[in-house]
């Protein structure tokens, strides 16, 4: 590893304007930073560390929405998010593992946006807003691909707004050895209708399933996608699964997550 300045400012603005050096890059729990910088695929001069930042971290409860801050650890959200939104609590508690839940975080999680990552289902699954230092940037804008999403150069996370629906879960088929989603479907239904959001599946990234969506819309049984199935095309092909394997694990896992949800 090289080399390099460590920063820790106590808000925003300071993270910001430290942030507006080409030079400069966000820290938060390090977990795919740090492995990056010792493998030197990634050499920043300036490590700028948002944890010292109090509005940044927290989990509270909003009217109908729960707001968690950007650096709130996924082990604070599965404990103080479960008496608010027990489904995502429990996708926060089987993010990796002990350590990596101490130490990763909601907001370096969504930056990142690793295709296999957990918390994008969770954010696309309910429609939560992203807010960031300048703006608020709905999910189904935010995600635009594998590790690519719609914040600007040095623009960063601050908290994202879930709205809380009626019913939901997090159903995870994962990859024993990296504890990432090798497919995972995330259901929530509200008033207004249902969102199906899967990781882990696609080249592209997170993405919602549009048919699961209207049929569990018109009624939210798992019998209700019995039937459906996902394209293999655009799925990821790898040692731990075909596409066609992973299209297959897309339905069987909604129906998982809907089961869950009652």
């Amino acid at each position: 590893m090289h080399n390099f300045e460590f920063v820790k400012p106590s808000t925003v603005a300071d993270a910001v304007a430290v942030l507006a050096n080409a030079e400069a890059q966000p820290f938060a729990g390090g977990q795919t930073l740090i492995p990056s910088m010792k493998a030197r695929l990634n050499a920043p001069e300036i490590l700028v560390s948002l944890t010292g930042i109090a509005e940044m971290n927290g989990v509270r409860r909003d009217g109908g929405a729960l707001v968690v801050g950007a650096t709130t650890t996924h082990a604070a959200v599965a404990r103080d998010a479960a008496s608010h939104f027990p489904a995502l609590a429990a996708l926060a508690g089987q993010i990796g593992d002990p350590a990596v839940r101490t130490r990763g975080t909601l907001g370096g999680s969504l930056a990142n946006n690793d295709p296999s990552a957990c918390y994008p289902a969770a954010v696309l699954g309910t429609g939560a807003t992203i807010v960031t230092n300048a703006r608020e940037i709905a999910a189904d804008d935010y995600f635009q691909g594998m590790f690519t999403t719609a914040l600007d150069e040095g623009e960063i996370i601050t908290s994202v707004r879930f709205p809380i629906p009626e019913k939901a879960a997090y159903a995870k088929f994962l990859q024993p050895a990296s504890r990432f989603a090798l497919t995972g479907v995330f259901v929530a239904k509200y008033a207004s209708g249902v969102r199906v959001a899967v990781t882990g599946a696609s080249e592209g990234g997170v993405f919602r399933w549009a048919e699961a969506e209207a049929a569990l819309s018109s009624g939210f049984d798992a019998d209700s996608i019995g039937r459906l199935s996902h394209p293999s095309d655009g799925m990821i092909a790898d040692l731990h699964g075909t596409a066609e394997y992973r299209a297959h694990l897309v339905r069987v896992m909604t129906q998982r997550a809907v089961r869950a949800a009652h």
